[in-house]
């Protein structure tokens, strides 16, 4: 996946298919809070996200709270927002997908 900050087109049509994650002020990054019926839950999504991250070599910025798992996302190299991001928030997205761990609200 390219490296390079995303272009404007790229940025609106690519940041569409991600639409729980929002901008985050002052930065060219993006970040999602996902909720959890608990600890254990929250750890099992952190684990798997770990894997991608590890098989890609590209680690998001996340913090854990109990039932709480914020991610931010932005490429260092890039100094901004790329493909890769994207790639990660999708896969982000498809492990919270599991109704029986997440918390709504």
């Amino acid at each position: 996946m390219p490296t390079r900050p995303l272009t404007e087109d790229e940025r609106r049509d690519l940041l569409a298919s991600v639409p729980h994650w929002d901008a985050v002020p002052g930065r060219d990054a993006i970040r999602r809070s996902f909720r959890f019926v608990d600890f254990g839950a929250a750890f099992a999504f952190m684990a798997r996200l770990a894997a991608h991250a590890e098989r890609h070599d590209h680690h998001p910025e996340w913090f854990n709270v109990y039932d709480r798992v914020d991610i931010t996302l932005s490429t260092h190299e890039a100094n901004g927002l790329t493909h890769r991001d994207i790639d990660f928030a999708r896969q982000a997205d498809a492990a919270y997908a599991d109704p029986g761990a997440r918390r709504e609200g």
